[in-house]
């Protein structure tokens, strides 16, 4: 998958755990670790912004993206 959760480096340069973040958050270290792995398909905006807000950052910070030709054509 071309989109990479990047949320191991946001951590690191902040200095906190994913047990720390998910506690300031209110949400299961299970559920913050599916994310951190990439294994969910999707993130509510919500979440998201509430994520961005504990570590003040923009999804940017969170999120990266590597180009495949596959992307581009358009599947129903």
């Amino acid at each position: 998958m071309p989109v990479k959760v990047t949320l191991d480096a946001a951590l690191a340069r902040r200095g906190m755990t994913g047990k720390q973040l998910a506690e300031k958050m209110g949400l299961s270290e299970t559920q913050l670790s599916l994310f951190r792995s990439g294994k969910v398909r999707g993130i509510r905006f919500a979440t998201l912004a509430k994520m961005c807000a504990v570590l003040e950052c923009k999804p940017g910070e969170l999120l990266d993206y590597d180009a495949d030709a596959s992307d581009l054509a358009l599947k129903d």
